[in-house]
């Protein structure tokens, strides 16, 4: 029978060998020339996920309704301060479709924004089912 020298070796070379194995794939994926890549194109494509992932909600649930009117402001807003004008135009645009009273928040948005910035939004307006003035 084995006894428990035997045993605790027999893991630990077992234990030995995995971290080996994960060092050697490690290595190995690092070293290829396309990994910085596919890194590049999966982050790429997470940061256009989060973009697109805004579904205009059941308008009848006012909480929901609420929180993604915030979450929409607030990410256009984020978007913009880092200059990608076209992201944060399309969040405002959906935080207006949601708004109760439109008008009166693009009267704050064309006080607040340039007017370039507020010239997309309203472009970006009838694609998201609203009317400007």
């Amino acid at each position: 029978m084995l006894n428990t020298r035997t045993i605790a070796s027999i893991a630990v070379g077992v234990a030995g060998l995995f971290v080996g194995y994960c060092f050697y794939f490690d290595q190995k994926r690092r070293l290829d020339p396309e990994f910085k890549n596919k890194l590049r194109e999966r982050r790429r494509a997470k940061k256009e996920a989060l973009k697109s992932n805004s579904e205009i909600p059941n308008l009848k649930d006012h909480d929901v309704v609420q929180k993604f009117f915030v979450q929409e402001v607030e990410l256009g807003e984020k978007l913009l301060a880092q200059g990608d004008l076209e992201g944060g135009t399309e969040h405002l645009a959906n935080a207006v479709a949601v708004c109760s009273q439109p008008h009166q928040l693009l009267q704050v948005l064309q006080n607040t924004l340039p007017p370039q910035v507020f010239h997309l939004l309203l472009q970006r307006l009838p694609s998201s089912g609203q009317v400007p003035f």
